[in-house]
């Protein structure tokens, strides 16, 4: 994959994570039981974050080895093909614990992605 599609990527990882992320901040976790709507919409930012992670090129990964992407692709996987058997605790406790550190990896890594394109 071109570092230009890392880079799209990466892109659409921040907004789907950031718009997560900004969804919960006037509602709660009882929410999610109550809105079904809502909660596919949480469920489809977390499914795209694990699709665009899927995608990245085997040299992103490796140059960001510390973000843990096989839990981020596996979390897509379960979301999109147990559909059916979703554990809200666990969507909620994703976005409101583990998205928001995982933005700020994901903005420093953009930063420093957008930087490697310009020096080439």
């Amino acid at each position: 994959m071109s570092r230009r599609d890392d880079v799209t990527l990466l892109r659409d990882m921040l907004e789907a994570g950031c718009q997560a992320i900004a969804s919960v901040q006037s509602r709660g976790r009882e929410d999610l039981d109550r809105d079904i709507v809502w909660t596919w919409g949480l469920t489809k930012c977390l499914e795209i974050i694990g699709e665009a992670a899927s995608r990245l090129s085997d040299e992103l990964h490796a140059r960001s080895a510390d973000i843990p992407w096989a839990q981020i692709i596996g979390m897509r996987n379960r979301l999109v093909h147990a559909y059916f058997e979703v554990d809200r605790d666990q969507v909620w406790r994703t976005i409101t614990e583990d998205l928001p550190p995982l933005v700020e990896q994901l903005e420093r890594l953009l930063e420093a992605e957008e930087k490697r394109g310009f020096a080439k």
